[in-house]
């Protein structure tokens, strides 16, 4: 029997603030846009010039993230694509298709302040390495191991303001 692979990975910039809701079951469901940008060498010019494509990303049980997840943001997405089908407002079929982040993973990159620079710390969903993973309980960033995250930070660099006291990962 055949097998196949669905799997997406982006790095990209928010478009904008990420909107999170609750299904009727309470589980929640974020969705926010992704732009990842290519620079291309125009053929006719030889100038270089920026190609960006939209993402739509759809994070579930993101609720410990989602309101980190503003417009500028740089993260990297991990998931797989689904594309799904809907009726609009005249009747007509129209498709979607999503990355859709679910056992997968979502990391923030850049500052905290998202300016978008590279570097910082991130939040991964699902039991895979590379990230700051979530233990059983969902409860303890670091994968519940009690480990603090590691500090790309010089020794000699002052205490952290309180406001970053308040982030769960």
């Amino acid at each position: 029997m055949a097998q196949s692979l669905n799997k997406v990975m982006l790095i990209g910039n928010l478009g904008k603030d990420a909107e999170s809701r609750q299904t009727p079951s309470g589980t929640t469901v974020t969705n926010f846009s992704l732009a990842t940008t290519a620079r291309i060498k125009d053929a006719a010019t030889g100038d270089w010039k920026d190609k960006t494509d939209w993402h739509d990303v759809v994070l579930w049980r993101g609720e410990r993230v989602a309101q980190y997840l503003k417009k500028g943001r740089k993260v990297f997405v991990e998931g797989r694509l689904q594309t799904r089908s809907y009726e609009d407002r005249n009747g007509e079929k129209r498709y979607r298709t999503e990355v859709v982040c679910d056992n997968f993973g979502l990391m923030l990159l850049g500052d905290r302040g998202g300016s978008g620079e590279e570097g910082g710390g991130g939040y991964r969903q699902g039991g895979q390495s590379g990230g700051y993973g979530r233990s059983s309980s969902g409860d303890a960033p670091g994968g519940g191991m009690g480990q603090p995250a590691p500090s790309h930070e010089p020794a000699s660099s002052p205490e952290p303001s309180q406001d970053d006291d308040d982030i769960p990962f």
